[in-house]
């Protein structure tokens, strides 16, 4: 997805009101506004309502910025996120920190359904977004998103009902339009996934996608430079 088409998609997440009905979730994308550019420095804030792996006295934070509708994002869930794990974040070396980076306006309410999960659920249901992008995904050429998102609920264990009600409830969508704002202004985030060491924003190697030895070297690169 260009630069441009991303702006254009943030632009119409960033206009979704705190009054807006259930079926403005998943209306078509807005005419874009202005580019925005990085003035916050390599510090990073983490926030209560952040989801995190690991212990927060680890000295180096990793985050990441995704969008639920982002292929790339989930080959990066896939491939690269489960070594990271196992190497840098489950041995106490690196405390990770998830965002959701909303593309369209149904990684809104992809993001409203994960945080209606029990708190130690919202990975994996993150993940089942991701392994099942083809039933649901507006990138897969899907036309009933929200049916398909009713779907993801159902496969987490949430009913129709419940999972209807949190995609209509407008109480987290201040915070998923503050979270992509700050990813916009303050880190220089344009596109997904986004990687971030200690606050400074880093690029796969030769414009590619990340694998876990890129991302591996650079977070060993980072520890070492803190013995």
């Amino acid at each position: 997805m260009s630069r441009k088409q991303i702006l254009i998609a943030l632009c119409a997440v960033l206009l979704i009101g705190l009054g807006a009905a259930a079926w403005h979730v998943f209306k078509p994308s807005e005419p874009a506004l202005s580019g925005t550019t990085a003035t916050g420095g390599p510090s990073f804030e983490i926030a209560a309502s952040d989801h995190t792996w690991g212990g927060p006295k680890a000295k180096v934070v990793l985050s990441g910025y995704a969008a639920p509708v982002c292929p790339h994002c989930a080959r990066f869930n896939e491939n690269v996120m489960p070594q990271i794990r196992k190497d840098f974040i489950d041995t106490g070396k690196v405390f990770y920190v998830f965002r959701v980076y909303p593309l369209h306006s149904s990684d809104v309410a992809a993001e409203k359904l994960a945080t209606c999960m029990p708190k130690e659920k919202y990975f994996d249901f993150i993940d089942i977004l991701f392994r099942n992008q083809p039933k649901w995904d507006i990138e897969y050429g899907v036309q009933d998103v929200k049916g398909g998102l009713l779907a993801m609920a159902n496969m987490a264990g949430m009913d129709n009902a419940k999972a209807e009600a949190c995609i209509a409830a407008t109480s987290e969508e201040d915070r998923i339009n503050k979270v992509a704002m700050e990813a916009s202004t303050r880190y220089n985030i344009h596109s997904t996934p986004s990687i971030l060491v200690d606050g400074e924003l880093q690029q796969p190697p030769f414009a590619s996608e990340w694998t876990p030895e890129a991302l591996g070297q650079i977070l060993n690169d980072r520890l070492a430079a803190k013995k």
